[in-house]
């Protein structure tokens, strides 16, 4: 069974969102434990980033997840708006909305859903770095606003449901992901070997950025290259039928500061 890595967000003297008297940090730690409690029950092994009010940066947070090995990185928070009762509704939060963070914020999403919650949907949010430094599938979930009266009565008179909804998300997407693990053990060699990976450090709008990343990372020592996909210049590294020496290479990058990601080209 995988290992998942579940991060309250905020913590100490950082309160996150605040409303009337009700923290963001607060909320965030009573979810994640009691998310916790139900993906321990299912057979999955869990870690945290906090179980208690600590501070952490958002880059210690993506550190401890790197650190720890797990395959899923899951940060919970709450949302707001600059004025009270505006918004109202769930959102799952990715670096990028495409592979497993897509389809596990896409389960949490629904299964959310469910339990009376307006679904916002998934947002790409390439700033964030609890999604930009964590080098496994990683989501950040806003378990509605804290500012809004409406989500704050469901979050406290449905707080079990929410927290099954969001172990449901998790466990659904461990079961579909280790599913298609098992249909490529079954692949022919011919096909398995169309297989080719790829580090990319960088997406950009303007081809002097990208050059001037690859001619970055020269200088350190990786070769790299730059693709015209679309309107975007993309830079990457190697070519790998081996997936286990692409994340070799990936975590060597992000070592040196780069952004980088296993991506299958």
């Amino acid at each position: 069974m995988a290992t998942v890595i579940l991060d309250a967000g905020h913590g100490g003297y950082d309160n996150g969102a605040s409303f009337s008297g009700r923290l963001e940090k607060d909320d965030t730690l009573n979810l994640v434990l009691a998310v916790v409690d139900l993906l321990e029950k299912e057979g999955v092994d869990v870690l945290y980033t906090r179980t208690e009010d600590v501070y952490q940066s958002p880059v210690e947070k993506a550190q401890l997840g790197n650190d720890s090995g797990a395959d899923y990185f899951i940060s919970i928070h709450r949302n707001s708006s600059p004025e009270p009762n505006t918004y109202s509704g769930i959102q799952t939060l990715v670096f990028r909305n495409e592979g497993i963070p897509a389809l596990l914020a896409e389960n949490i999403n629904q299964e959310l859903e469910k339990t009376g919650f307006v679904n916002l949907g998934i947002s790409e949010r390439p700033n964030l770095a609890v999604l930009r430094r964590t080098t496994m599938p990683a989501v950040l979930v806003e378990a509605g606003f804290i500012n809004t009266e409406q989500d704050n009565t469901l979050f406290d008179l449905k707080f079990p449901e929410i927290a099954q909804a969001i172990a449901n998300g998790i466990l659904q997407t461990i079961q579909e992901a280790e599913g298609e693990d098992a249909e490529g053990e079954n692949m022919d060699v011919e096909q398995t070997e169309r297989n080719i990976y790829t580090v990319e450090t960088g997406v950009f709008m303007h081809y002097t950025n990208a050059k001037h990343l690859a001619e970055n990372m020269q200088e350190d020592g990786f070769d790299c290259y730059i693709e015209n996909l679309g309107d975007c210049y993309r830079v990457r590294h190697g070519n790998y039928k081996d997936f286990d020496k692409a994340r070799e290479e990936e975590r060597q990058l992000f070592k040196m500061g780069y952004e980088a990601r296993v991506v299958c080209s």
